[in-house]
């Protein structure tokens, strides 16, 4: 992908790298939780399949690079400003969804599991937010959009991915708060995607197990 920032080559020689460098590191984190949790060696005690996994969102990403890539929806303004603040947003996200798969470890899924040995979680990105791999991925694109300025690919994250997200988060929740007699506190407390800022200084100790 191209962008010209005022004639600056260096700038989106920066910003480009920085973009991809990110991209492909969530990439292979996700090959890296197929590889380490994703051949079934932990005994599952609930599941259910969800349209919304791997597969559908590699096809979304599909589409979004297609929009970006080709110039659908393309403002094309030299735009510096959006550039960095795109590029920031990128990166964020991307440290975001890298730290929330540490910190999930063995609990991760393609499609919605809860293990036998399932063990709480209430630490890092997860404190403050109850499905950060999600919002992380929120994040990325809509960072895209601004450093690339195109709208096309706004729409797309605001009318397709997050509603996809928020069906695919509402179908873990129900199994958890099945499984878990604290989760719906954890609910109260904690933003689905993004923080409930004025109640962050005020969780307790409680530990609660989620999905991504």
């Amino acid at each position: 992908m191209k962008f010209n920032l005022f004639g600056i080559s260096w700038a989106a020689y920066i910003f480009s790298t920085v973009i991809t460098l990110s991209v492909v590191a969530v990439f292979a984190a996700v090959a890296v939780d197929f590889i380490k949790y994703g051949g079934g060696e932990n005994a599952v005690k609930k599941s259910r399949r969800s349209i919304v996994a791997t597969g559908s969102m590699a096809a979304f990403y599909a589409v979004y690079f297609a929009a970006l890539r080709f110039g659908a929806g393309a403002l094309h303004l030299e735009n510096i400003w959006a550039a960095i603040l795109g590029t920031a947003m990128i990166a964020a996200g991307a440290a975001v969804n890298i730290s929330g798969r540490i910190q999930l470890g063995g609990n991760w899924a393609n499609h919605i599991k809860i293990y036998k040995g399932h063990h709480l979680v209430d630490c890092g990105v997860y404190r403050i937010a109850r499905h950060p791999l999600y919002s992380s991925l929120m994040l990325m694109l809509f960072g895209g959009s601004v450093a690339y300025t195109n709208w096309m690919g706004a729409v797309l994250t605001a009318f397709v991915f997050i509603p996809f997200m928020y069906y695919r988060a509402r179908q873990e929740e129900t199994l958890l708060r099945e499984e878990f007699a604290g989760y719906e506190g954890y609910m109260e407390s904690t933003g689905m995607f993004f923080p409930k800022i004025w109640k962050i200084w005020k969780k307790g100790g409680k530990k609660d197990v989620r999905l991504p």
